[in-house]
C-alpha cells in the first residue's frame, strides 16, 4: 500500500511538472519581440537574417525553402526535428546547442519566457495560419 501511495504521488508530480512547464501563447508573443528583428512569423513571414518561423514546431531542422542554414546545423540536422525540447535547448543557449551556429543572439535563460515563446510559435502552421 505504501509503495503504490509513492507511485501515485510520483506520478502525480511528474503531471504537474509537465502542466506547468507548458508555456503561455499570449505571454510568448511578449517574448518574441526580441526575435523578430531576425525571424518572422504569421502570413506573409518572409526569411530576414534568420529563417521564418512558421510550423517551426515538429519541422526538419534546415528545412526553410530559400534561407542558407550554417554548415554546423546542416552538418547536425541529419534527421532532426524541431521538437519543444530541442527548441527550448537551442533558444536557452544557441551557441552552445550548435556549435558554430549563424544565430548571434545568447539565448533565453528563463525556462518560462522558452515555454512561452514556444508555445506562441506552436500556433502558426507553416502558412502562417493560426491553428
Amino acid at each position: 500500500m505504501r509503495r503504490m501511495m509513492m507511485i501515485a504521488g510520483t506520478a502525480l508530480l511528474a503531471l504537474t511538472a509537465h502542466a506547468n512547464a507548458e508555456g503561455e501563447a499570449a505571454k510568448g508573443e511578449k517574448v518574441f519581440k526580441k526575435c523578430k528583428a531576425c525571424h518572422a512569423v504569421g502570413e506573409n513571414a518572409k526569411n530576414k537574417v534568420g529563417p521564418q518561423l512558421n510550423g517551426i514546431v515538429g519541422r526538419a531542422w534546415g528545412s526553410v525553402e530559400g534561407y542558407k542554414y550554417s554548415k554546423a546545423l546542416m552538418a547536425m540536422a541529419d534527421g532532426k526535428v524541431w521538437s519543444e525540447e530541442e527548441l527550448s535547448g537551442f533558444l536557452e543557449k544557441p551557441k552552445k546547442h550548435i556549435p558554430k551556429t549563424k544565430m548571434a543572439f545568447a539565448g533565453l535563460r528563463k525556462e518560462k519566457d522558452r515555454a512561452n515563446v514556444i508555445a506562441y510559435l506552436a500556433q502558426f502552421n507553416d502558412d502562417g495560419s493560426t491553428k
